[in-house]
């Protein structure tokens, strides 16, 4: 594609694939507030930029639970690759492995988890939401260990879903050819239906998703498995610190993607005061409208050991294939390495607050989510 910026990518995505599938994806809950904050909090900070320092060598690679990746980066946790590309998964996998990067598979992917194992090539981990049905979720460890699966990541900020609006006007439902493969179809059979006014995917969370989970419930995860286990949605230092003193082994500040609780703190916003919360050695991952390497930059030096980024890689998925996907994650590592190099801070351990300056501008709202934000079809011209 010969890819310059993440919008190029972003508009192509969005003039091939059909409305409702668009709006799935790139749509938030409620009238998208906090989706367009995520985005936007960026413009926040002011970069500190070091000079003659040698930055002939620029290394971003770190070490996350274990496992070397060439970029901080990893590919969140998304449902359905095969709306955007008939190989799913898999094509993500490869894309992943090609550079470097940590792919977090979905609890409802659309390709087995043994097939997204055997085509990736780097570190993998496995997204959970918690079922009614512990037993199904019992079986999905047992098949991430047995698959070589090295982490578990259980999102705890989906209660219910979030009032989508999009795919409510849509009557949004996940299309018959494309089904969460690794679970039961029965338990799946909600997602299928939508209609006039409702969503066939806030229809099955309703249905699968157990909204009595409480803190005390993990132990019941952490004796069913060895894995580490990351738990996703994390945005205040209370449950920081609870999420440690639970067992957790690492966090993700992150508010699903503006997909949840409309109006609640960006991401970014909440970084600081999880990552001050925990010990240093505790790593914090980060999700949320990362778009550029700078914006890469500033999450880690506010503290995250890693980002993961979502809806670019289904863009460039829909537009690329496998090829699309790693030529996304392959420019965001190379922006990436280019900040590094003009912010003086060769190793990403000279990443830190001291490379932020106050706040210093918020840039336009349709520099960076165009207006409209009322979750319409064509209300956010994304």
């Amino acid at each position: 594609m010969g890819l310059l910026a993440l919008a190029e990518v972003e508009r192509g995505a969005r003039a091939r694939l059909p409305a409702p599938i668009w709006d799935f994806i790139a749509g938030g809950s409620g009238e998208e507030r906090t989706l367009a904050a995520n985005l936007t909090q960026f413009g926040h900070y002011a970069l500190r930029p070091r000079v003659l320092v040698d930055v002939s060598v620029c290394d971003p690679s770190v070490t996350l639970l274990g496992s070397p990746l060439r970029t901080p980066i990893g590919v969140a946790p998304m449902a359905y690759h095969r709306l955007v590309d008939p190989e799913g998964e898999t094509a993500t996998a490869r894309a992943a492995g090609r550079t470097g990067t940590l792919l977090v598979a979905g609890i409802f992917a659309s390709r087995s988890l043994e097939e997204i194992a055997a085509a990736a090539t780097g570190p993998l981990w496995l997204q959970l939401y918690w079922l009614r049905r512990r037993e199904v979720l019992a079986g999905l460890v047992e098949r991430a260990e047995a698959a070589g699966y090295l982490a578990l990541v259980l999102t705890v900020d989906a209660p219910r879903v979030g009032r989508r609006l999009r795919d409510l006007r849509n009557g949004f439902a996940v299309p018959s050819g494309v089904r969460a493969v690794n679970l039961d179809p029965e338990l799946m059979a909600a997602s299928h239906r939508g209609g006039a006014g409702a969503s066939g995917i806030e229809d099955h969370a309703r249905e699968q998703f157990d909204p009595a989970l409480t803190w005390s419930d993990l132990a019941w995860l952490r004796a069913r498995t060895r894995l580490p286990l990351v738990l996703k949605g994390i945005l205040t230092a209370e449950d920081a610190r609870l999420a440690a003193e639970h067992g957790a082994d690492a966090v993700v500040v992150s508010n699903h993607g503006g997909r949840q609780l409309d109006g609640a703190l960006t991401s970014l916003a909440a970084l600081p005061e999880v990552v001050d919360a925990l010990p240093p050695d505790f790593p914090v991952l980060f999700d949320g409208g990362v778009r550029t390497g700078t914006d890469i930059a500033v999450a880690l030096a506010l503290g995250a050991r890693a980002v993961l980024v979502g809806r670019p890689v289904l863009w460039g998925l829909a537009v690329g294939g496998e090829d699309g996907a790693a030529e996304v994650l392959d420019l965001l590592g190379t922006e990436l390495t280019h900040a590094m190099a003009l912010l003086g801070r060769p190793r990403l351990r000279d990443l830190d607050r001291g490379a932020l300056g106050a706040a210093a501008f918020a840039p336009p709202l349709t520099s960076r989510h165009p207006t409209g934000t009322t979750g319409g079809r064509t209300g956010l011209q994304r």
